[in-house]
């Protein structure tokens, strides 16, 4: 599928970097109008998802996944939620472990390779109702979740997920960890660790005798703290491992089904690894499209007014009301 080169997506004129075009919508942007129904749900191994959901009674179901340290009431989220809702679809946004303003039972967290998370959410959902269309939509950490399961899952993928969406997605973890860790991303790198560092902290109150603080001194960066926690918790033997086992880049040559892969060349998270133009120019199902502008998961629209689809937003409906019509754009 074509390297979608010239995007029409363009950021307000007073955005004029990616770090504005990043920060702003973050920060400032403000979605009102969602009213979710919370599920816990509860995993097999006696742990517990936070669901939320916004239904209108549609055979169509979007899930959305956040990105790190995200959760479902993030404005990109619940921007998203609101568009499909709008379009005609039920929207499931789902909260990693230990996100969702709850830390989880058990000794793992959630880390960007933890598919099988995903897969349950996906299984519950059409326990709960027969849907007859499912779109999968990521930001970010939750994006390289999407495209590694669609890879996993490859031909063997429940024929009722009709298309997947990902946004700002570190395919390579490795030297997108490095990106952050760059001074330029201080801002960034400090509040991720901030918060990952209190999530270990209230999992030390729940179980000391599995977990401890002993390593915060010597956590500078993301590749520190996945070196001592993530990788280990999650049975892998480094923090090195555990992005080779669990970077989507190595996954997308096995997606099956339509993929857009959305990632702003101003992105300050992403490294040279998250363009691969090459890579996929003869993919018979991902379509890579790399605007000049957005920023991480920004893609404010010029000219937006507040209750406004983002750009992402637009992007993503058409390219899953195209999948479900069979053409593609």
């Amino acid at each position: 599928m074509p390297w979608i080169q010239h995007s029409d997506y363009q950021a307000p004129y007073w955005l004029f970097n990616g770090h504005l075009q990043t920060i702003i919508p973050s920060q400032f942007r403000k979605v009102q109008d969602i009213s979710y129904q919370r599920e816990r749900f509860a995993t097999p191994d006696d742990d517990f998802l936070l669901l939320d959901w916004s239904e209108i009674q549609s055979d169509k179901l979007v899930i959305i996944s956040h990105g790190l340290e995200g959760d479902s009431q993030r404005p990109y989220i619940k921007g998203m939620v609101r568009a499909f809702n709008r379009a005609g679809w039920d929207a499931l946004a789902w909260n990693f472990r230990g996100c969702g303003g709850e830390i989880n039972h058990t000794l793992r967290f959630y880390h960007s390779g933890a598919t099988d998370d995903l897969d349950l959410v996906i299984a519950h959902a059409l326990r709960k109702k027969s849907y007859q269309n499912i779109v999968l939509v990521g930001f970010s950490l939750g994006g390289n979740l999407t495209l590694k399961y669609l890879g996993e899952s490859g031909s063997q993928l429940r024929p009722v997920i009709k298309a997947g969406v990902a946004f700002s997605v570190p395919l390579d973890l490795h030297s997108c960890s490095q990106q952050i860790s760059e001074p330029a991303n201080f801002i960034y790198n400090r509040r991720f660790l901030r918060n990952l560092k209190l999530k270990v902290s209230q999992k030390v109150i729940k179980m000391p005798d599995d977990i401890s603080t002993e390593h915060f001194d010597k956590i500078k960066t993301l590749l520190d703290f996945d070196d001592f926690y993530t990788a280990p918790i999650h049975g892998f033997q480094d923090a090195l491992d555990y992005y080779s086992h669990c970077s989507s880049l190595y996954y997308l040559n096995d997606i099956r089904i339509p993929t857009l892969l959305v990632n702003a060349k101003n992105d300050p998270f992403l490294s040279d690894k998250c363009y691969p133009q090459q890579m996929l120019a003869a993919h018979p199902y991902i379509f890579l499209e790399t605007p000049t502008q957005g920023g991480h998961v920004g893609f404010m629209p010029r000219g937006a007014k507040a209750n406004d689809n983002y750009w992402s937003e637009k992007r993503a409906l058409a390219f899953a009301a195209s999948n479900l019509e069979g053409s593609h754009i």
